[in-house]
């Protein structure tokens, strides 16, 4: 299919190779604003049969359906001519349909009684009901156009009204992976269009809360009508008779239905835009017309109900032409929501007389019968949003001169200047568009769930944590080592257990499949598997990525901090100063409260031995212990029985021992005790004495009171091999765990080389910013974002008198910025806003008399320097 513009209509050509007819096309024809031309390929096709090869014609009534509209039925015959020039059958009836089509008339479309041969009947007759998509491609025109219209006066009429967008329209998106698309889009375009409004207000109103809801499920089901359409309109099927308009009425009870919710809920809309009205001449004026001229909720209704029983009783005809009177309604329901928005946002004030200009006066529900006298103070502005100032400026063009022609003449205008069947339309429409793709507010970008941006106050906090993180690691010999943010993927599959499909892949570049590293310790065993050593003690602090679900404390993309111990030691050795150094962390990052919960995988795996879980269930059943600290022992159990395929009897045996927990030696004396069952099996047994060696060794270290022996603890990763702990925070912030870690004796090995055992830590750090943040939220504390000591003021314009004196300071390594203004106020409002403890000011007198004024910010004090000797001066005070 092509196109080409002529003076006044454009010309859409049908039947050509390749062609397809799209929903816009078909309504330009239906509306007149197209005319046809048949392909001349096409046109050799419809060369006439034979005499001999079909039946005599007869003359007979072309079977127009009499149920449709003029517009309707335009489109039903475009169906039908696009069909019959993609059929085999040679016909000439595309070109008598095609001369109908041309010869546009609003009111009745001539095709008249026409000869037909037997063969041509049959093939109009199995045809027909596919032309009832032609009606489909009308509603999936304008219904598409209503959902980019309904937005904007919606968004209008949030202003008209003073809701509260910002409850509606911040929260709607989540985070967490199950935000319905479309609602999120309309939340989104509504922020746009609302965007710097300072009429959006705090009332809470049930038709606004509804929008993102009520327009993006309309939006939703637009775009399956407009696929679904587009397919059975290029589709070479002929149709069986009813069965297309059975699809007719499964692709059309959907869009009713939001439809009709949409009018309700902007009807609700208009009756608060009209109360919302202060003129009560204006307002009692529009009610009336109002009352008069639109739908009302109960003919609404009546229209839905009655397109559910039309296609009930499949009626089809019927039933498409009731969607599309149904879809009119609704059209003018959302033009009288626009008309009464405009009139409360602008309080339009009307005039007997006519003017050349539209004269608002600006308040909202304001308007007086006359307008400002000369020598009245007008009204201060409003300031509206940047997306419904357009709009609302569109509505002024429209209706610009018009301003003595009274309400009623105002309405009737406006009302045509949304019908979509109208001229102008498309240039409205194209402009509302614009608004929400092109605004520069838009794409206030967005951050990618599960990230966030650190401003300069937490830059502060995460600086001081990570001196101290780096300090506690260089204190006990570590070694900073970096790696890739992104691995070969064979190197991080197998070693997360379950966690594996929480590994972001990347797309194949290359011909290497990578992924983003899923933490930091598989990185640091291939690093020592790859370069053979034997030993190695290294720290890293980098970022880390999960394809999780993000929630509060929870990210895809965050830093951790680790540090790991490689390499043949004094048994236990390692691990106790690993468990040390994590205490030391905690301690000294002053977070408050926290325990650390510890197990031995070997303890683990003999308990499930022990209660007869098969050995390759380890690995699963451990997964399902970990959850204990979310969910209760019961949904475990559920999940072990109906998932993993326990016994009710093996399940119930497991929650006896992971009820166990407490203060490390008690707990280990007990399960030491004659006749325990764990030291009847070798493997835990080991574990025990593993245990008692690390324990005393963290008793005498002084820190065992921060250690909790608890045997529900599961660590479901896959690699570890002994000890295991988690370190969780016990204050006010819902955190949960914030440190992690264990011993992986056999993961170094798997990358082919010789086994290495090691063990290491793992920081949470996202989570201890979290309470670091929220500590200095308690305390009222506000970080101080910059390090600067000396501002440096010049009072005045003179940028080369702040050059020469700020490089002097920085030369000396003094922290220092400059600032030149005026104005005296203005440098020490943004000393005292940046907490600079120091100012060095230069004014005019002070260059004139070779000196400077040092002022002291807390104190309030200052003194007279000469300026020869501030450097010194300001280093001696700063050290002292």
């Amino acid at each position: 299919m092509g196109s080409d513009k002529a003076s006044e209509v454009s010309v859409i050509t049908l039947g050509g190779k390749g062609s397809s007819l799209s929903s816009s096309s078909l309504y330009a024809i239906a509306t007149g604003f197209a005319s046809l031309r048949l392909d001349s390929s096409a046109l050799d096709r419809l060369s006439p049969p034979s005499s001999n090869q079909a039946s005599p014609p007869v003359q007979s009534q072309f079977p127009i359906p009499k149920t449709l509209s003029p517009l309707e039925l335009r489109a039903f015959l475009t169906v039908l001519l696009y069909k019959l020039l993609r059929s085999d059958h040679s016909t000439l009836l595309p070109i008598r349909i095609s001369e109908a089509l041309n010869k546009f008339n609003n009111s009745q479309l001539e095709l008249g009684s026409i000869e037909f041969s037997k063969e041509e009947a049959s093939l109009v007759e199995k045809l027909c009901p596919s032309g009832l998509f032609g009606v489909c491609a009308v509603l999936d025109h304008e219904s598409a156009a209503l959902s980019v219209v309904s937005d904007a006066v919606a968004a209008l009429s949030c202003e008209a009204i003073k809701a509260d967008v910002a409850a509606v329209f911040n929260s709607m998106d989540s985070g967490d992976g199950f935000s319905a698309k479309e609602e999120v889009g309309v939340a989104s375009d509504m922020k746009v269009l609302l965007n710097g409004s300072k009429l959006v207000g705090k009332v809470e109103i049930d038709s606004v809360s509804k929008i993102a809801k009520v327009h993006g499920s309309l939006r939703e089901i637009v775009k399956l009508v407009h696929s679904k359409t587009r397919i059975e309109l290029n589709s070479k099927d002929l149709g069986s008779g009813s069965g297309s308009g059975s699809d007719v009425r499964i692709v059309l009870y959907p869009l009713a239905a939001a439809i009709n919710e949409l009018g309700e809920c902007s009807l609700s809309r208009v009756k608060a835009n009209l109360d919302s009205i202060g003129n009560e001449g204006v307002r009692s004026s529009l009610v009336g017309l109002f009352e008069g001229k639109c739908a009302s909720g109960e003919s609404l209704r009546n229209g839905f109900k009655l397109v559910l029983e039309l296609g009930f009783e499949k009626e089809y005809e019927k039933f498409v032409h009731q969607v599309n009177v149904l879809l009119g309604m609704v059209w003018k329901i959302v033009a009288w929501e626009a008309m009464t928005g405009f009139i409360a946002v602008e309080g339009v004030e009307w005039s007997e007389k006519s003017g050349s200009s539209v004269e608002v006066n600006g308040g909202v529900g304001g308007g007086n019968v006359k307008g400002d006298k000369k020598g009245e103070k007008k009204k201060k502005k409003v300031l509206l949003g940047k997306g419904t100032s357009v709009i609302v400026q569109l509505i002024k063009d429209r209706l610009q001169g018009k301003a003595g022609d009274g309400i009623e003449k105002w309405v009737e205008d406006l009302l045509l200047f949304l019908d979509p069947k109208d001229r102008e339309f498309d240039s409205l429409l194209k402009k509302l568009k614009e608004i929400v793709e092109t605004n520069e507010s838009r794409r206030l970008p967005k951050l990618p769930k599960g990230t966030r941006d650190f401003a300069k106050e937490q830059m502060t906090i995460r600086k001081r944590a990570f001196s101290i993180i780096e300090d506690v690691f260089e204190r006990h010999g570590a070694t900073a080592l970096d790696t890739p943010a992104f691995e070969l993927r064979e190197t991080l599959m197998g070693k997360y257990g379950e966690d594996s499909k929480l590994v972001y892949d990347l797309a194949d570049q290359g011909g290497e499949l990578c992924s983003l590293r899923y933490d930091l310790t598989v990185p640091f065993a291939r690093y020592v598997a790859m370069n053979g050593l034997t030993s190695f003690k290294r720290y890293q602090i980098a970022k880390v990525y999960r394809r999780d679900n993000p929630s509060k404390g929870r990210y895809r993309e965050f830093y951790q901090c680790d540090l790991d111990i490689a390499g043949q030691y004094e048994k236990m050795g390692p691990d106790f100063e690993i468990v040390k150094i994590l205490t030391e962390l905690l301690d000294e990052l002053q977070i408050g409260d926290y325990e650390i919960k510890l197990n031995h995988r070997k303890l683990l795996d003999g308990m499930l031995d022990i209660c007869g879980v098969p050995p390759e269930k380890f690995r699963t059943i451990c997964s399902s212990i970990d959850k204990l600290d979310k969910q209760p022992f019961e949904q475990i159990k559920k999940e072990m029985v109906e998932e993993k395929g326990l016994s009710v009897e093996t399940a119930d045996e497991i929650g006896t021992f992971v009820k166990e927990r407490g203060q490390p030696l008690e707990l280990l004396s007990k399960l030491k005790q004659q006749g325990s069952k764990f030291l009847g099996h070798n493997g835990s047994a080991d574990a025990l004495n593993d245990l008692e060696i690390l324990f005393k060794a963290l008793e005498v270290s002084k820190c065992i009171d921060k250690v909790v022996f608890d045997l529900s603890l599961a660590r479901g990763l896959d690699y570890y091999t002994g000890v295991i702990f988690e370190a969780v925070f016990k204050g006010g912030a819902q955190v949960g765990s914030i440190a992690a870690g264990g011993r992986y004796d056999n993961l170094i090995g798997m990358f082919g080389a010789k086994q290495v055992p090691a063990v290491g830590v793992s920081l949470g750090i996202e989570r201890v910013f979290a309470i670091m943040e929220q500590l200095q939220k308690d305390q009222s504390q506000a970080p101080r974002a910059t390090k600067t000591e000396v501002l440096v003021s010049i009072l005045g314009d003179d940028l080369t008198q702040a050059a020469e004196l700020v490089s002097e300071l920085w030369n000396a390594k003094v922290k220092a910025e400059y600032f030149v203004n005026k104005r005296v106020m203005k440098h020490i409002d943004r000393a005292r806003e940046s907490r600079i403890p120091w100012m060095v000011i230069v004014g005019e007198r002070e260059m004139n008399e070779g000196i400077v004024i040092l002022k002291d910010i807390e104190a309030a004090k200052e003194d007279k320097i000469p300026r020869s000797s501030l450097v010194e001066e300001l280093k001696r005070r700063l050290n002292q």
